[in-house]
């Protein structure tokens, strides 16, 4: 092989070596859609979408409502304190839970990213802020960096279903009042907008406060066997009369050995607009 060969085989490489790599930044891997997390996560701090590989038809929801993205909050730059991010490989998802304690702009998001081949094809932001339900945005950030949602080791992890019929049986308990078929975990504690049920006591549950009569329903799961980690966007409530707010929901799990741990709940609810169950 000449010396003219090998030159133009290296320069070959080098130039489309960089091809490659933006074509595998996105994936339904772990890594590759921990890579759209972080690009989520980078957009949303800057306020710009422009760097994010969009799918031409791309969806975007902010707290269930489908709209044009270049009008979404995704646009609005924030200085964000704390992200948590699931990593769904089964249904090429993400989720992240995005902090920011702005005196003048605080925000909680639970912001839901999908992954088509190496596009992001749906993007789901549910927000609150200041006057919505139990929003303290410095109180869920002393909460939920506090706690412990790392990786559980292999041997230890609780299967996709485990980790989805827990979070089911929490919710289905809202309508008929079952608590006793919801696997609580002791200690458990939830952060809910800003409120805080631990009192750091080795018996805190996560059975404090939850009410009976309300129908959670349109739920949709992002799944993490790796943190012990499941999320459910839904609607808080069927829509009055008689069935809630029917507001848009997040409840974020941790189980751990097949048991709640934590509870994370975000309620796009004006706290000005609740009128009971």
């Amino acid at each position: 092989m000449t010396r003219f060969t090998l030159l133009t085989l290296a320069l070959t490489s080098f130039l489309l070596a960089p091809l490659a790599s933006v074509a595998q930044e996105l994936s339904c891997t772990r890594g590759g859609l921990q890579r759209a997390a972080d690009m989520y996560i980078k957009a949303q701090t800057d306020g710009d979408t422009s760097a994010l590989p969009l799918a031409s038809t791309v969806g975007y929801y902010e707290n269930e409502t489908l709209m044009n993205i270049d009008e979404g909050i995704i646009n609005t730059p924030m200085t964000i304190n704390h992200t948590r991010s699931l990593i769904d490989t089964d249904t090429c998802q993400t989720f992240t839970e995005v902090i920011v304690t702005d005196e003048d702009n605080p925000y909680v998001l639970g912001t839901r990213v999908r992954v088509n081949h190496d596009k992001i094809a749906e993007i789901e932001i549910l927000w609150t802020t200041t006057g919505y339900w139990l929003f303290n945005a410095d109180n869920y950030l002393q909460y939920s960096a506090s706690e412990n949602w790392g990786p559980i080791p292999a041997e230890d992890r609780d299967s996709r279903g485990t980790l989805v019929a827990a979070a089911n049986a929490y919710l289905d308990a809202f309508l008929e009042g079952k608590i006793d078929q919801v696997p609580w975990g002791f200690p458990c504690v939830r952060v809910e907008g800003g409120l805080y049920t631990g009192k750091g006591r080795p018996d805190d549950s996560c059975e404090v406060g939850v009410p009976a009569g309300v129908n959670i329903a349109n739920r949709r799961f992002v799944v993490d066997e790796v943190t012990g980690s499941v999320v459910v966007y839904c609607t808080f409530g069927t829509g009055r009369p008689g069935g809630g707010s029917g507001s848009p929901d997040t409840h974020l799990f941790r189980v751990e050995n097949g048991k709640l741990r934590y509870v994370h709940t975000l309620t796009h609810l004006l706290q000005s607009a609740f009128q009971g169950n």
